[in-house]
């Protein structure tokens, strides 16, 4: 099996810091170096505050950062013809139409969520949408204080793959605190909340009469989602240019 060299962006946060350590125990995968704003010299792997010191290129990019640094290292990917596997969330729809784009030349891997068991959860959540048409369905997720996006990718995800199953005939609704009328029956409620460490829980809730039934997934490590994007990383190193997900690599 080929190693798979890999330069991680973000490296000092807490996520990078987690695909450094799945990275250090997983086969076939070495980390090249690091990418962020400071070395703070407690890491195994070069950090490089500056994109244009980088000695040697990656096989693939492993992005756990915030927009504006992803923006910065997609440029570079881009110019580099380096794979990259894009594990950012909160990006806007500009930044979206430029990942997008990014895949017309070079193989591109971007999720809202790296847990194999939120892309099940994705694919259950759908069919039952079809299965329990008519019910109100209302999306929780729960993420630690330092969370700055919300809702989160996942819950934004889900809400969508819902909404492909039913034509596209609902509308999400985030605040509810200044109406004062009934439940429409073409929404999704999605719901935020923000505190401690919670690496992240999300929840379906199908409302119907006199019954409900939730689907829950609660992730207690973030090394679920280190783990989920070097998987992703070995997908990658194989496909051609163009925009995956975890669709593609279940």
């Amino acid at each position: 099996m080929k190693t798979i060299r890999i330069l991680i962006n973000g490296c000092n946060g807490k996520m990078g810091q987690e695909v450094a350590k799945k990275a250090r125990v997983m086969e076939g995968i070495e980390v090249l170096g690091g990418i962020d704003q400071s070395d703070s010299g407690d890491n195994f792997f070069p950090v490089y505050t500056d994109l244009n010191n980088i000695k040697e290129l990656p096989d693939v990019i492993v992005d756990f950062s915030v927009p504006v640094a992803s923006m910065k290292v997609l440029d570079f990917a881009i110019e580099k013809k380096v794979p990259i596997v894009v594990a950012t969330t909160g990006f806007s729809e500009e930044e979206l139409d430029k990942i997008r784009k990014a895949g017309e030349k070079i193989p591109v891997f971007q999720s809202y969520n790296m847990s194999y068991s939120v892309s099940v959860m994705r694919n259950i959540c759908s069919e039952l949408a079809k299965l329990l048409d008519g019910t109100d369905i209302e999306i929780v997720e729960t993420h630690h204080r330092r969370k700055v996006d919300s809702p989160s990718g996942t819950a934004l995800m889900l809400a969508e793959s819902i909404n492909e199953a039913l034509d596209n005939k609902l509308h999400y609704e985030y605040n509810r605190h200044d109406k004062r009328e009934k439940r429409s029956p073409d929404e999704i409620g999605i719901h935020s909340i923000r505190g401690g460490t919670e690496a992240g829980t999300h929840s379906v809730i199908y409302f119907g009469e006199d019954e409900s039934m939730e689907i829950k997934h609660t992730v207690t490590s973030r090394g679920v989602f280190a783990e989920g994007a070097l998987k992703a990383a070995k997908f990658l190193i194989n496909q051609d240019a163009g925009v995956y997900n975890m669709k593609d690599m279940v």
